[in-house]
């Protein structure tokens, strides 16, 4: 009986052993490769006014109901070169919400990877993964890809650029389903 048992004992463990070693591969993220950004951004070209066409949902956007927009412009200071960032949208009852930041680019980067601070000393990834030729949409993102965006020029975007920009999005490793379209009903000035 001795045998049997031991061996029957045997199989359960290592049966247990098999179903909780299952479980937890299974619970673990599979690595991603890491997130190519463009080769290199014309940061002069790239400063200006942007609308956002398509964002995966996030918790510091939650009061944004609608026509979120995004200015960048060049500013010099005594600590060196960054970007002001002001994003500004329109809440559910129709009143404008704004937020100052500032962007620095990241050193040997080629203008393609910022930090973004809206509460210093606290900086955020924000990474151009695609843009388009004349400037007229982007990508945006992070490493994790746990956030990203699309904007375009206009409050608009053609079928064809949005459909390059989320087709680029998926190539890179993001769900389509993650993106949800951005209202633009009264484009801000």
């Amino acid at each position: 009986m001795g045998p049997l048992w031991f061996n029957c004992d045997m199989n359960l463990k290592t049966a247990f052993f098999c179903l909780i070693s299952a479980l937890l591969v299974g619970c673990t993220t599979p690595p991603q490769a890491p997130l190519p950004t463009v080769a290199s951004v014309d940061i002069n070209r790239y400063v200006g006014n942007w609308y956002e066409v398509a964002l995966i949902p996030n918790r510091f956007q939650k009061i944004c109901a609608a026509d979120t927009q995004a200015n960048y412009a060049l500013e010099s200071t005594w600590t060196g070169d960054s970007i002001r960032v002001t994003n500004r949208c329109r809440k559910s009852d129709g009143t404008l919400q704004t937020a100052q930041g500032v962007a620095k680019v990241v050193d040997g980067s080629q203008n393609a990877k910022l930090k973004v601070s809206f509460f210093r000393p606290f900086y955020g990834n924000y990474w151009i993964l695609a843009l388009g030729d004349t400037y007229d949409w982007v990508l945006v993102g992070e490493p994790g890809r746990e956030y990203g965006w699309v904007l375009s020029r206009t409050p608009q975007l053609s079928s064809g650029a949005l459909e390059a920009a989320l087709t680029q999005a998926v190539a890179l490793g993001y769900a389509r389903g993650q993106f949800k379209l951005s209202a633009q009903t009264q484009p801000l000035q």
